[in-house]
């Protein structure tokens, strides 16, 4: 959910992309679906900012694929640098034919459209992806997190989601893959170009498109709800995103930071969330305003224990830097985002029910506070529900803990997939999915203790 690049690695990024762009491109041949002899599907994406494949089951687990000079393929655990001893061989593109894990497999084929659209001043790439038939399917509008890339190039749900009869349509959000206009975070203007996408979708879908909707990531968990009313959506699906402002995301980030370094007494959280009211009312100023609060409260707590503590969204990179490289680099890399966004009046508002899929530990979107603002919705009477994947992190990814509180992320959690498959279908959940959770009001106390725990 990340707002903004650091500021040493925006240039890097950049270069890397390029870098990566010839090689990731000889890859996307092997980019889809493939149906197994034992009837289990494995996806396969690539992205245009890494030179490599990703694979990944219905059950969450995943290994990243990479070719060496002999043509041989390596799969390694989910995010971590293992070998994970599964096999895995294309051939040639043509074959369309995969060997994964000693099985055999044979690409899906989809009923596929590319297209171009008109988003708010913008043209936009999108794509849509259909199972094969004539019958209605629901289907799925994929709305953006942060990322960068393009979306209708590496959007694995793209094969993912047909494979088990739903559509999917994506697009390359403004400045990114081959849309035009400038890259941003404002929500209002992605909301708008998402319910241009619906539109799009609805139109090249005629009476194929049955029950259709929207499903946002992270960051998109803000977008699609807004997007939802004004397009007419029939569901929302929103994974480890926020009930919060983006400010408040930050917040959350630095007192988990503090409870993972060990320092929970009431009066430092106080004292940080004097610094944290300062660095938001900087960010959100664009880098205009707020310096002589900021001055103050460095001043008053910069010798404290906890201080270099403190990372969150923002804030620990604000406070080491000097205020004139602040007010210079800061609104150049910021992209617009809207970090007083109350996204409440807009979850109350939403006619269509909504599924919220949260990572009970995560780091980048704590959702103690989410958790507890979804389930006041559900109580009064909106169609809200809620469910939690304990000990997962952002993306419902399951992690390895190292000694020096690192962690590394193996797997999706089992459960995770076919949850939004089930309810994509027809807003019906049929448990267990793995060890998927359903908050209940009384539980938030005990998983704010077990998520700090869960952070050390």
């Amino acid at each position: 959910m990340r707002a903004s690049q650091p500021f040493l690695l925006t240039v890097a990024w950049m270069l890397a992309g390029i870098a990566g762009c010839a090689s990731a491109n000889d890859l996307a041949c092997h980019a889809g679906a493939y149906r197994l002899v034992d009837g289990s599907v494995v996806d396969v994406a690539a992205r245009d900012d890494d030179d490599a494949l990703r694979w990944r089951l219905l059950d969450g687990r995943t290994g990243r694929l990479t070719r060496g000079a002999d043509g041989a393929w390596t799969s390694t655990l989910g995010w971590t640098n293992r070998n994970d001893g599964v096999q895995v061989d294309f051939g040639e593109c043509a074959a369309e034919q995969i060997r994964f894990g000693g099985q055999a497999g044979k690409k899906l084929a989809f009923d596929v459209v590319d297209t171009r659209f008109a988003g708010e001043g913008v043209s936009l790439r999108g794509r849509l992806v259909l199972p094969r038939g004539n019958g209605p399917v629901p289907i799925v509008i994929e709305v953006h997190g942060s990322e960068h890339n393009s979306a209708v190039r590496g959007n694995h749900r793209q094969y993912r989601f047909p494979a088990h009869g739903i559509g999917v349509f994506v697009y390359d959000k403004r400045g990114t893959g081959e849309s035009s206009g400038r890259y941003t975070q404002d929500f209002h203007v992605l909301a708008a170009d998402a319910t241009a996408a619906m539109a799009e979708a609805r139109r090249l879908a005629g009476a194929r498109a049955g029950r259709i909707g929207f499903e946002g990531g992270s960051q998109g968990g803000w977008i699609a709800p807004l997007a939802a009313n004004r397009a007419g959506a029939d569901f929302v699906v929103v994974g480890f995103g926020l009930a919060e402002s983006p400010l408040a995301e930050d917040r959350e980030q630095v007192i988990l930071d503090l409870a993972t370094a060990g320092f929970t007494a009431p009066d430092v959280l106080a004292k940080a969330r004097e610094i944290t009211d300062a660095t938001g009312a900087v960010v959100a100023s664009g880098y205009r305003d707020g310096f002589k609060r900021l001055d103050e409260v460095r001043a008053l707590y910069r010798n404290e224990p906890w201080y270099a503590a403190m990372r969150g969204e923002f804030t620990g990179e604000v406070l080491s830097h000097r205020n004139w490289m602040l007010r210079i680099v800061g609104p150049v890399r910021d992209p617009g985002t809207s970090w007083d966004y109350d996204p409440m009046p807009t979850l109350r508002g939403v006619q269509a029910p909504q599924l919220w899929v949260l990572a009970g530990a995560d780091r980048e979107a704590p959702s103690i506070e989410t958790q507890r603002r979804l389930l006041s919705l559900t109580a009064e009477g909106r169609p809200i529900t809620t469910v939690m994947f304990a000990n997962t992190d952002h993306g419902i990814l399951e992690f390895e803990t190292d000694a020096q509180g690192q962690r590394s992320e193996t797997r999706f959690a089992d459960g995770y997939y076919r949850l939004l498959v089930d309810w994509i279908h027809n807003g019906k959940l049929a448990p267990p999915y793995g060890k998927a959770l359903w908050p209940a009001a009384t539980d938030t106390a005990a998983d704010a203790a077990a998520g700090a725990a869960a952070s050390r």
